[in-house]
């Protein structure tokens, strides 16, 4: 079994920066891509980033220049740092992390629980 453990969601006034990190852990043989999602009140969940175990990165339009995902491949741990906040990020994050089993060799998908980020005016 596999454990995403998302933290740092917070409230934060408009122009302001936050920083989540999302952490792995349990049956984990290796982790290709791990990524950050986010869902609006009345919204579908919708990509923000996405990093590969090589270090290539993806962003959504509405965050390119404003956030950076970074990973951490010895600890399988992604951060998040969001700069220049808007209330329209305002939103739950969620991790999403792609495992190899250490146990058997398969893979798997991975969600956290969420991480509320809210951003005021």
């Amino acid at each position: 079994q596999v454990q995403l453990v998302e933290s740092g969601g917070d409230l934060v006034q408009a122009g302001g920066s936050l920083r989540l990190s999302c952490t792995a852990s349990g049956d984990i043989f290796s982790i290709d891509t791990m990524g950050w999602y986010r869902e609006a009140p009345g919204k579908q969940r919708e990509l923000v980033a996405v990093t590969s175990s090589g270090g290539s990165t993806k962003y959504a339009d509405a965050v390119k220049g404003r956030f950076t995902i970074s990973r951490d491949n010895a600890k399988n741990t992604a951060y998040l740092q969001m700069n220049s906040l808007t209330p329209k990020d305002t939103a739950v994050y969620y991790c999403n992390a792609d495992v190899t089993l250490a146990s058997i060799p398969m893979s798997r998908e991975v969600w956290g629980q969420g991480t509320l980020v809210t951003v005021s005016s």
